[in-house]
């Protein structure tokens, strides 16, 4: 029995290490190290192709940032302060600032010289209608200035959230809008700064005018009043018979 067992056991063994043998027999380590690499490249290619998709996102992303427009508005802003300046030159009393009619009021009231038909009570009325219309338009000068220095504190709110806005910007599309709204203002004290030399030079302009018209006015009336006449000849006195 014990001879029937061994040789069962040294057969069984001999079995195993055949099958070990021709495993190890059959292993191809050069078709291993291809598939290796295989595999390593089609990693590669993986890493690859998601760092391509992560690149991808991160450009959708900056071209969501670059097209997010800007959450702030001046323009209705600048456009009413700018209508409180329009405002004072339409409300403008004496001398209207319309071209047609301010050239024929001007030829009425500012005549280069007066003619001898001219009544005195006419030219009377003329004088004070041109002093009211200087007086208006020196006044309509200050209210300009007043309501320029009244907008500049309006304009340095809008100033600070612009440029709060342009350091914020989270892409070129809100930095863009930030710089036209910057440009829009600057338009807008640039006009208020023209309507304001505007009725400064219009009160030098009317005033200069008055001058003028009233030293025709004056000569009229030394003329009328030393008349057409003789002339006075001064002729020698004698004191006492000397």
């Amino acid at each position: 029995m014990k001879t029937t067992w061994l040789a069962a056991a040294a057969a069984v063994l001999f079995t195993c290490s055949s099958a070990s043998f021709a495993q190890w027999a059959v292993f191809d380590a050069a078709n291993f190290s291809q598939n290796l690499m295989t595999a390593a490249r089609e990693l590669q290619q993986i890493d690859n192709q998601i760092q391509q998709l992560q690149n991808e996102a991160t450009m959708l992303t900056n071209q969501g940032r670059n097209l997010t427009s800007l959450n702030y508005n001046s323009l209705s802003q600048l456009l009413t302060t700018l209508a409180s300046t329009n405002q004072l030159i339409t409300q403008a009393q004496g001398l209207t600032f319309n071209v047609a009619q301010s050239q024929a009021t001007f030829n009425r009231l500012y005549p280069a010289s007066y003619d001898a038909s001219t009544s005195a009570v006419q030219m009377m009325q003329d004088a004070q209608t041109r002093w009211q219309t200087s007086v208006q338009a020196l006044q309509t000068a200050t209210q300009m200035q007043s309501q320029a220095a009244q907008n500049l504190l309006s304009d340095q709110g809008v100033l600070s959230h612009l440029v709060t806005q342009s350091q914020g910007a989270v892409g070129a599309l809100q930095a863009s809008q930030a710089t036209n709204q910057l440009l829009a203002l600057i338009a807008r004290q640039a006009i208020q700064a023209q309507q304001l030399t505007v009725s400064q030079d219009r009160a030098t302009a009317l005033d200069q005018a008055r001058a003028a018209a009233d030293e025709a006015q004056a000569e009229q009336v030394r003329s009328r009043f030393i008349g057409n006449g003789p002339q006075y000849t001064p002729q020698p006195v004698n004191f006492y018979g000397n």
